[in-house]
């Protein structure tokens, strides 16, 4: 009864369109899932995401949920995740890409799943690290450990996701690993909500291949196409 009582006056509402949600429906409204431009390349086999990182360093493989597009859908469920509290979104897609990982055979030799770090006057500001749904999904599809306590971010950069790559490119991330003899040896899932230059990705397996056998895979919500 109390649960009806909250949904009549505290509705949810889609995290696109603002419209009311039915029972059935999480975080997207049936009409604004089917609008979101899919990338998929774990589906596809397209090498789109590869080629970010080609001739800058290994990547055994890489994939993104969705295509970013600016004044977009996309934009708009990223903004609502980073900027206005709805940390539920990044669990949804955590939800949804995991369902179909755990089907690919290139995907099945991961042992952990590590999110790109915020600095931690951000996280205490926004409250969250608005990869730790989409993180921990994953993990919980795979059967996998979440780790965010591996790989800690040293330098605070302000947001990046509507700059231009020119901009971007110019600023570096500063990243330190803690806890390295566990990381021996292992095939390390680096997840994060957008992709856009590649730099902070890079930056983040740069660190993370200093550790002796580690080889490295990224996952992303959304991918910048152009």
């Amino acid at each position: 009864m109390l649960h009806l009582l909250l949904n009549t006056l505290f509705p949810k509402v889609c995290s696109a369109c603002s419209k009311t949600l039915n029972t059935k429906e999480k975080v997207l409204c049936v009409s604004c899932r089917h609008q979101l431009p899919l990338a998929s390349f774990h589906n596809t086999g397209a090498s789109t995401m590869l080629d970010f990182f080609y001739g800058r360093i290994k990547v055994e493989n890489a994939t993104a949920l969705i295509a970013f597009q600016k004044k977009g859908i996309t934009q708009t469920i990223l903004h609502n995740l980073k900027y206005k509290g709805q940390e539920n979104i990044s669990a949804f897609f955590g939800k949804w890409l995991g369902a179909e990982l755990v089907e690919i055979p290139e995907y099945k030799d991961i042992d952990i799943v590590i999110p790109v770090p915020l600095h931690r006057k951000r996280k205490q500001k926004r409250g969250y690290n608005q990869v730790t749904g989409f993180g921990t999904e994953i993990a919980s599809s795979l059967q996998i450990d979440y780790r965010e306590d591996v790989l800690l971010k040293k330098t605070r950069t302000r947001s990046q996701v509507f700059k231009s790559r020119y901009k971007r490119s110019e600023q570096s991330t500063v990243f330190q690993l803690a806890n390295i003899s566990e990381l021996e040896n292992k095939h390390i899932l680096v997840v994060d909500d957008i992709l856009t230059t590649g730099a902070t990705l890079e930056n983040c397996a740069l660190e993370l291949l200093k550790v002796k056998g580690v080889k490295i895979s990224f996952a992303v919500i959304a991918i910048t196409l152009s």
